[in-house]
């Protein structure tokens, strides 16, 4: 076992070799939250189940500040076992920080998060493993939990319609992005960052990033101990996140593309508020005249041409902000799959050739 000290704050997602040791096949990320019924079963289930397979693997235990005895329950279930990372985050950060900290220690070449709640079946991430390899070969591979165990009106239901929404909003065909049961290529998770809840939508990002994407059906069991860390909270978070995902997503490298349509629809706006106006203003439309220092829509154009003035501003600010953004951190706007010079395939993760 290998134990990592307490960690004051993850703020993104930083995949990098692990300090300790080389390179496995799959490293297994789970975050715990009050889990101590769960955490030695979720261990002694990954142990029996992946130790049987063919992949040498890695069991990255985050615990997101448990109150209760997790940890201890955890570092008694995994002894010595070389296997083992567990992490102990200093308070709650939530899943997104908590899945940040495993991504950043996990060595795989594979990495699989997953729930520590048992719900999700240890069975499967061999399966979801040896999707990525199905032709034509994918980076991401999404977890489907098609036959879900949970109540319907509260989980399965604002579920389904979230998932609609995200769906429609993004272009992405997932049926389930809530499912922690996933598999991402290493290559598949560099250069993205996680904040706020947004692990949901890691397998959008990195599609929006160039990956190749593909979902399968898991299985899902109900949960047996311990109490659920979802209610429909959740859901006005999810709602939330999808704005900011959606305009990340479209917008930026291009974020005057946005601001440009606004003080457009804005400009807009001002021009027909003022031209009925100027209607009014010799009888038409009304029982007669009114005066334009009297008319209310001389004000409305006033407000919606200053609005346009700023968001114009707002785009030429937001884009000097994407540049250094970008340039400040050395982050390229594309990112490249396969390089061939005269026949011979390239390393693409080494320096770029001078």
């Amino acid at each position: 076992m290998t134990e990592v000290a307490d960690i004051p704050t993850v703020s993104s997602m930083a995949v990098a070799r692990s300090p300790h040791g080389g390179a496995v096949d799959v490293s297994v990320v789970i975050p715990l939250l009050n889990e101590e019924e769960n955490a030695a079963l979720v261990y002694q289930e990954l142990a029996d189940v992946m130790g049987a397979g063919p992949l040498s693997c890695e069991f990255v235990f985050v615990d997101d500040g448990s109150k209760d005895r997790t940890w201890e329950k955890l570092t008694e279930a995994a002894g010595d076992d070389p296997r083992c990372v567990l992490i102990r985050l200093t308070r709650r950060f939530g899943q997104t920080a908590a899945l940040a900290a495993g991504f950043a220690h996990a060595r795989g070449n594979v990495i699989v998060p997953m729930d520590g709640d048992l719900q999700n079946d240890p069975r499967d991430i061999s399966r979801v493993v040896a999707k990525l390899d199905d032709p034509p070969g994918f980076d991401v591979v999404s977890g489907w939990r098609k036959n879900r165990q949970d109540k319907m009106w509260s989980r399965r239901m604002p579920s389904v319609l979230a998932n609609k929404l995200i769906r429609w909003v993004t272009g992405v065909p997932l049926n389930d992005l809530g499912c922690s049961l996933k598999a991402y290529r290493r290559e598949a998770l560099e250069d993205v960052s996680l904040y706020g809840e947004m692990h949901r939508f890691l397998p959008i990002i990195t599609k929006w990033r160039g990956a190749r994407i593909t979902e399968m059906e898991v299985n899902h069991r109900a949960r047996m101990h311990g109490q659920t860390k979802y209610d429909l909270r959740r859901t006005i978070k999810v709602m939330l996140d999808l704005i900011t995902v959606k305009f990340l997503g479209d917008y930026l490298t291009k974020p005057i593309y946005f601001f440009g349509k606004a003080s457009l629809l804005s400009m807009t706006g001002s021009g027909l508020a003022l031209g009925i106006a100027l209607v009014q203003k010799f009888g038409y439309l009304t029982n007669g005249p009114i005066n334009l220092n009297r008319n209310v829509l001389v004000l409305l154009s006033v407000m919606l041409f200053l609005m346009a003035v700023l968001f114009i501003m707002m785009g030429v600010i937001s884009e000097l902000l994407v540049r250094i953004y970008h340039e400040s951190q050395g982050r390229r706007t594309f990112k490249v799959r396969t390089l061939l010079q005269g026949g011979d395939e390239i390393d693409v993760s080494s320096p770029a050739r001078g």
